[in-house]
């Protein structure tokens, strides 16, 4: 077995990476280096590491941290015990796996009384190692000599001696492990209805006689199950050969045909089943829901960064309206930075039905406010009001978009939106939400709780820390990556931004305020707080639009531009001549520009931004239209192939808006005809796409459609 016994080794080894360039990592990530900027700015230390891996290489480093931390409350423990000896410190500082250090730990680890503690307090422990030797001798007479006070009899003596080695049977690491390699090889995960909440539980009537080998359980049914049995509905549990079970554990300790091999045979029994067993079988449903929570919240974290990648529409005016019946449709009218110029209400649809009203305004406010766009809410009474936006005659080319609400309510209603509008009530800020994503769908998103948006499975089952601590990261990538307008960004996206956060975003925010826009980078380090620690982190990904170093408004790192200019006055162009000249840059031999500190990934770096500097790496948004003969579950017919969208992809499959109040599945084998493990290898969230309609379940509300049938009838 190789050991690991430094976080060098630790983590090279588990990654594959190369150590010298893990050492660096790990350095930087010492000194505060983010990983966007670990990613970005330092791949000559790393090797090129992208995100995935500078992340991976993290989670093992903490993962190594918590480790040590742990070995050292074990070795404190046991040196307590006065029971460390210097082979088993050798053992526990040498462990790399948390798991076999509990399995070394669990023979000292104090625990509460014991059937086996119990019999340890009334002397029995000499027994117990006399029948563990299982040396020849009558049992019976060997426990007469331990008749005392406290032991009543002989029969008294051998069960609190079988207790001994029962437990001894549980806490040995080989029985440990030979017990997990069968449920590695043949566990079976069984759940079962609890008697009488059939009913109640109809919802989960497909795991109330379920069996499924559990190395091939997929996260989402393992979700679902545990869902299930947590909402007090099923029982659960794994189930293993117990026969070959306890044949492994017997040819571990029974060593002899005779008296006292019968009794460690029965202690071995009765070991297995009631400490052995139990213990392995929470550890498996502990991990298989481990397994399951860290493939849902991948999936999530797929889902998200899509989301936050949207395509946006850029600043153009918008008119956005948040759809009702009884209340009315909220409108507000949003100018290119999203700030709310009007707002007010009106009642298209029942009970008041104010059509002809409702399209004159919506024409009144388009010419008034040189609306360029209009952005619905795809929720209740969404298609009837992109109906009536449609239907309206403008003074002017308007592009129509539908935008999920998912999460709108939840910022509307939250301390950013009425800091944002404290004179507005939910269903402005609500409007005022929708037409911001449209807008920029990141800037807007970035203030709901990621949680709340409604793009992954499952996300109140799985461990809610780690979901979070992903999905946070997604979000810092997702801002990173685009980049930041320093002068016009809130304070929810700067403190996004690596090396900022909540603190320094307010500050910059409160500087722009107080002394006006900023001129160039440099003027960033006046913020308050900003050390030169933090203007290292956020420089390269902060644009100031205007300044007179054109490299501000670029990913260019302010470390770098020394050599910029080296480049541009080589080839007697000024600056500003070299930024977007493809042919210019294309001139640059990049070798005459290495030293120690820059290396040509980040010199090729430097030379794609200069090509296309400031370039977002979102595609535009385009319109949409959904069929105008679909309005609801009612008019799907089997056959049918319509238009769609797609809003969420799970491991089995997407789901897919055509108009009607609920989205359908498409299931993973109906998606590609070729094979494919997860839907997300080939779709995106958002993607438009034409879909047939398989079936229609009008009593419970479910459709399923097929991507591959819709392109098999030539429609793509």
């Amino acid at each position: 077995m190789a050991y690991y016994m430094n976080p060098v080794a630790h983590v090279a080894g588990k990654s594959g990476l190369d150590s010298r360039h893990v050492k660096n990592l790990l350095t930087l990530l010492d000194e505060g280096a983010t990983i966007p900027f670990i990613a970005r700015y330092r791949k000559e230390m790393t090797g090129s590491m992208d995100e995935v891996q500078v992340e991976q290489a993290s989670a093992l480093y903490e993962q190594f941290k918590e480790l040590e931390k742990r070995k050292k409350t074990v070795l404190d423990s046991i040196e307590q015990q006065e029971k460390l000896t210097p082979p088993l410190r050798e053992q526990i500082e040498a462990c790399a796996d948390p798991r076999e250090l509990e399995d070394i730990y669990l023979p000292y680890k104090p625990k509460k009384q014991t059937r086996a503690s119990k019999a340890k307090a009334r002397g029995l422990e000499p027994l117990a190692a006399w029948l563990t030797r299982q040396e020849p001798g009558a049992a019976r007479d060997k426990a007469a000599s331990f008749v005392r006070e406290g032991v009543a009899n002989e029969e008294e003596a051998l069960q609190g001696a079988r207790d001994i080695i029962a437990e001894q049977v549980s806490e040995d690491e080989r029985s440990r492990n030979a017990v997990r390699r069968l449920f590695d090889r043949s566990a079976v995960l069984v759940s079962k209805v609890i008697k009488g909440k059939e009913a109640e539980g109809e919802k989960y009537s497909d795991y109330f006689e379920y069996t499924e080998p559990l190395r091939r359980v997929p996260s989402h049914r393992m979700l679902a199950v545990r869902r299930g049995e947590g909402a007090g509905f099923l029982r659960v549990s794994i189930e293993i050969p117990d026969d070959e079970a306890i044949l492994a554990l017997e040819k571990r300790h029974v060593k002899a045909k005779n008296d006292c091999a019968t009794h460690v045979s029965a202690a071995v029994r009765d070991g297995y089943k009631r400490l052995l067993l139990p213990s392995i079988e929470s550890e498996y449903l502990q991990s298989g829901k481990q397994k399951a929570d860290e493939e849902a919240i991948k999936v999530f974290a797929a889902n998200l960064r899509q989301l936050l990648l949207s395509p946006p529409l850029g600043n153009k005016r918008v008119l956005a309206i948040d759809p009702g019946y009884r209340t009315g449709c909220k409108v507000v009218c949003l100018d290119e930075a999203g700030h709310l110029l009007h707002n007010e209400t009106i009642y298209p649809h029942p009970p008041r039905s104010e059509w002809k009203a409702a399209s004159a305004k919506l024409a009144a406010l388009t010419s008034a406010y040189k609306i360029a766009a209009i952005a619905i809410g795809n929720g209740t009474a969404g298609r009837e009001t992109e109906n009536l936006a449609r239907q309206t005659r403008y003074d002017r080319e308007v592009l129509m978009f539908s935008v999920s609400e998912n999460g709108a309510s939840i910022y509307s209603a939250s301390k950013i939106a009425r800091e944002e509008f404290p004179d507005h009530d939910v269903t402005v800020r609500g409007a005022v939400s929708i037409g911001r994503r449209l807008i920029d769908p990141l800037a807007e998103l970035v203030k709901i709780d990621p949680k709340s948006i409604g793009v992954g499975q499952y996300q109140h089952d799985v461990d809610q820390p780690r979901l979070k601590e992903s999905l946070d990261r997604v979000v810092e990538s997702c801002v990173n990556l685009v980049g930041v307008n320093v002068n016009t960004a809130g304070i929810h996206l700067l403190a996004r931004v690596s090396g900022l956060g909540p603190v320094l975003a307010a500050n910059i925010v409160e500087h722009v305020r107080e002394h006006g826009l900023f001129r160039d980078r440099r003027d960033l380090k006046n913020v308050k707080r900003m050390g030169e620690k933090a203007y290292e982190l956020s420089a390269g990904f902060l644009r100031v639009e205007g300044s007179s170093n054109p490299l501000d408004n670029s990913a260019v790192h302010p470390e770098s531009y020394p050599v910029v200019r080296r480049m541009a006055s080589d080839l007697g162009i000024p600056l500003a001549a070299l930024i977007g000249n493809e042919q210019a840059c294309a001139a640059i031999d990049l070798s005459r520009y290495v030293d120690e500190r820059v290396g040509l990934p980040t010199l090729r770096d430097i030379i794609e931004e200069l090509k296309k500097p400031g370039r977002d790496p979102r595609a535009l948004a385009k319109p949409f239209d959904f069929d105008e003969n679909i309005r609801g579950i009612d008019d799907l017919r089997e056959g049918m192939i319509l238009p769609g969208i797609i809003t969420n992809i799970t491991n089995f499959g997407a789901f897919v808006d055509v108009g009607i109040k609920q989205d359908g599945l498409v299931h993973l084998s109906e998606i590609s005809d070729r094979y494919i493990a997860n839907p997300a290898e080939v779709l995106a969230l958002h993607q438009q796409v034409m879909v047939r309609v398989l079936r229609v379940d009008k009593a419970r509300g479910r459709v399923n459609f097929s991507l591959r049938q819709a392109r098999e009838a030539g429609v793509k």
